[in-house]
């Protein structure tokens, strides 16, 4: 059975073909910079870092990033840390709302989302996503999407009108592998590359839990499925099957409960959602860089 090739990168000139793309971007709305959400994750950290290095070589039109902190009664103080040191690291001006009230107040129209985690989790995306695009209207700037491929093209893990509601898709071109590879270029540090991945949308949630395998799966799956193998193909490929049976048996370890029992689940769940993202890619789908890969 053929390999299944993965992109690699140059850091650099990704970083200068990312940073043209969002000075081409600020220039065509005519507009004042970008915001961008910083949570403290690994994919806003890196998406405001390029954006940050893109304005800096174009200082001349003194373009300007704005870092909003936006914790819900759902996220830790040690990610809030993690975002403000962030944006001091990158010497942005940065914002700190919580916003608990503006969540609460929902339940004067939609008291029925308070009955369900998923639907509360999404409602606080949104709301976190007005308050971005309403800092971003009336201080004249566009709002930066902090997505990656896998999340956002891969499997559709974001919000509709929420998280994925944004002008443009920095890092929408690179693997969650890739973003980590990129932030440690950038010099992020060792505790932003390596941080679990969450929504910080549900009590105790990561990206893991909630999918039950992580995102070096969702690359090698649609990776394997553009270059032509069928599901049957990738449930037993020498590449797939492996990892995903380390992570079955992690999971099992750390949740107890299984959420998938085989490879082919796996391999299923993931080409499922695939179809799912590309659903949502129809209603919103947010320019993002052309990006130089080669393929090993």
């Amino acid at each position: 059975m053929k390999r299944i090739k993965l992109a690699r990168m140059d850091c650099e000139r990704v970083s200068r073909e990312i940073a043209d793309f969002v000075i081409d971007q600020v220039q065509y709305t005519r507009t004042t910079g970008c915001v961008v959400g910083l949570s403290g994750g690994v994919d806003s950290s890196t998406t405001a870092a390029l954006i940050k290095r893109a304005f800096d070589r174009h200082a001349a039109a003194r373009y300007e990033l704005v870092g909003y902190i936006l914790p819900s009664g759902l996220n830790k103080h040690a990610d809030i840390q993690d975002a403000e040191g962030v944006a001091r690291h990158l010497g942005i001006r940065f914002e700190i709302h919580s916003i608990e009230q503006p969540v609460e107040g929902f339940r004067a129209t939609n008291s029925e989302a308070f009955d369900s985690i998923f639907h509360k989790g999404n409602m606080i995306s949104r709301v976190r996503a007005n308050v971005l695009s309403t800092k971003a209207a009336t201080e004249h700037k566009i709002v930066a999407g902090t997505g990656n491929k896998d999340e956002d093209f891969g499997i559709g893990y974001y919000t509709l009108f929420g998280d994925g509601a944004v002008h443009l898709s920095p890092i929408g071109g690179l693997s969650k592998r890739l973003v980590r590879e990129m932030a440690g270029y950038l010099g992020l540090g060792d505790h932003i590359v390596n941080r679990v991945p969450t929504a910080g949308l549900e009590p105790e949630q990561s990206d893991y839990k909630d999918l039950g395998y992580d995102y070096d799966v969702v690359e090698l799956v649609s990776e394997g499925y553009v270059q032509g193998l069928t599901p049957a193909e990738l449930a037993r490929h020498e590449q797939i099957a492996p990892l995903v049976e380390n992570q079955l048996a992690h999971y099992r370890r750390v949740f107890v409960a299984a959420k998938f029992t085989s490879v082919q689940q796996v391999v299923e769940d993931v080409l499922r959602r695939h179809e799912i993202a590309k659903g949502k890619m129809k209603i919103i789908h947010p320019p993002s860089p052309k990006i130089s890969f080669t393929y090993e």
